[in-house]
C-alpha cells in the first residue's frame, strides 16, 4: 500500500482543513493576548464566522466521503479501483469543499442579516453564531431558526450514513478469520470513528446546548473543543494509528523517527 490511495487523498484535503482552522481562530486570539485587547472588527468577526464554518461543514464532509470509502474498500473491495478512481475522488473531494463554501455563505449571511440591539461584546474567545443571536433584537433571530432546522437535518443525514456505513463495515470485518487481516481493516477504521465522535459530540453539545445570559467557563471550554481540538487531534490520531504514514516519515527524514515527540511538540504548540 501506498500513500497515493483514496485514502492518502482524503487525509491530505482533511489536513489542510485542520491546518486552516487553527489560523482562523488562533493567531488573532495571541494577538490580543499578547496586545492586552479583546477587540475585533465588523468585517473580522464575519470573516471568522463564515471561515469557521466553511470549515467545519468541509471537515465533516470529507469524514462522511472517508467512510464511504472505508465501506467500498471492506465491504466491496473487488469494485474499490473503478468505483474510487482518481476522478471520482476528485469530484468527492470538491463536493465537500463546495458544500462547505454554500452552506457558510447561507448560515454567515443569514446570521448577520440580522438586527442587533444588544450591544457590541461577544462573550466568547472568537465570534460564535450562538453568542451572536444574543445580541441580537428579541423577534429578528426567528429568521435564523429555519437555517438552523436545515443544519441539524444535513447534519442527522451524514450521521446516519457514518453509521450505517460502518454497520456494513463491522458485519464484514467480523466474517473475516483473525489471522486474515481483521486487525488491519479494524486500524484503518477506529481513528476514522475516533475523530467523527470528538468532532460530533463537541461541536453538537456547543450548538445545541441551552444558551445562558451570562458567560461560563463551560461555553469557552466547548468553544475550543470543537474549534481548536480537533485540528490538532487529526493528525496526530491518524499518524499514531497508521504505519504506513510512520514508514513514509521514516523514508523521508532517513532515521527511524518516532511519532511520541511529534505529538509533544503538536500539543505544547496549539
Amino acid at each position: 500500500i501506498h500513500l497515493h490511495t483514496p485514502m492518502y487523498f482524503f487525509l491530505m484535503n482533511l489536513s489542510i482543513v485542520d491546518l486552516v482552522s487553527l489560523s482562523v481562530i488562533v493567531p488573532k486570539s495571541m494577538a490580543n493576548s499578547l496586545m492586552n485587547t479583546r477587540s475585533i472588527s465588523y468585517a473580522g468577526c464575519v470573516a471568522q464566522v463564515f471561515f469557521l464554518i466553511f470549515l467545519l461543514v468541509a471537515d465533516y464532509s470529507l469524514l462522511t466521503v472517508m467512510a464511504y470509502d472505508r465501506y467500498v474498500a471492506i465491504c466491496q473491495p473487488l469494485h474499490y479501483e473503478t468505483m474510487m478512481n482518481s476522478r471520482a475522488c476528485v469530484q468527492m473531494a470538491a463536493g465537500a469543499w463546495i458544500s462547505g463554501i454554500l452552506y457558510s455563505v447561507l448560515h454567515t449571511g443569514n446570521t448577520f442579516a440580522l438586527t442587533f440591539c444588544g450591544g457590541n461584546m461577544v462573550d466568547q474567545l472568537f465570534c460564535e453564531i450562538p453568542q451572536l443571536l444574543k445580541l441580537t433584537c428579541s423577534d429578528s433571530y426567528m429568521s435564523e431558526v429555519g437555517v438552523i432546522a436545515f443544519s441539524i437535518c444535513l447534519v442527522l443525514g451524514c450521521f446516519i450514513f457514518i453509521t450505517v456505513s460502518y454497520v456494513q463495515i463491522f458485519k464484514s470485518v467480523l466474517r473475516i478469520p483473525p489471522e486474515q487481516g481483521r486487525h488491519k481493516a479494524f486500524s484503518t477504521c477506529l481513528p476514522h470513528l475516533t475523530v467523527v465522535s470528538l468532532l460530533v459530540c463537541s461541536v453538537a453539545f456547543a450548538y445545541l446546548k441551552p444558551t445562558s445570559s451570562s458567560p461560563s467557563a463551560l461555553d469557552l471550554v466547548m468553544a475550543v473543543l470543537y474549534s481548536v481540538l480537533p485540528p490538532i487531534m487529526n493528525p496526530i490520531i491518524y499518524s499514531m494509528r497508521n504505519k504506513e504514514i510512520k514508514a513514509a516519515l521514516r523514508r523521508l527524514t532517513g532515521s527511524n523517527i518516532s511519532l511520541y515527540p511529534l505529538q509533544r511538540v503538536k500539543t505544547t504548540m496549539g
